[in-house]
């Protein structure tokens, strides 16, 4: 797959780049099939060759966030911008983790603190007190004592 993209030139503090359109996979320093511009960031110059933009974009090369942008903020290209830092970024399942821990720990939170509101709003109630009966008490009955008597 084609990419258009940017490579770096100049020294450290006076970089400029070139508009190239090279494989995706290979290092935009290395072999490029074409130079399609150059980009001056620092008075932000853009030249570039619109034409061999739109063809390559034709066969099916597709460019990079920051390329995009700059086409499209100086009119060579139509279409909108594209969100180009991914610093930050969070992928959507990363992100689903991150706000299902939340959950729980809200959920966690709640329960704990729930138990002793409702305590707290449960006033006791006053329990009126039962009379209780007592059951009657039999009398010990004493077993026959056994007497010895003759009898005749």
């Amino acid at each position: 797959m084609l990419a258009i993209k940017l490579s770096q030139k100049g020294k450290t503090n006076k970089r400029m780049f070139r508009l190239v359109i090279s494989e995706k996979s290979r290092d935009p320093y290395g072999n490029v099939l074409e130079v399609l511009g150059s980009y001056n960031p620092h008075t932000k110059e853009l030249l570039a060759k619109g034409e061999r933009i739109n063809y390559w974009i034709s066969k099916g090369a597709q460019m990079t966030s920051s390329v995009n942008n700059l086409l499209v903020e100086k009119k060579i290209v139509e279409g909108a911008k594209v969100k180009a830092s991914k610093k930050g970024e969070k992928s959507a399942k990363k992100q689903a983790q991150v706000t299902a821990k939340a959950d729980k720990k809200k959920k966690a939170e709640q329960e704990a603190s729930a138990p002793v509101a409702e305590v707290k709003e449960v006033a006791p109630e006053e329990v009126a007190p039962e009379e209780v009966a007592e059951a009657p008490v039999e009398a010990p009955v004493e077993a026959p004592v056994e007497t010895t008597e003759e009898v005749k």
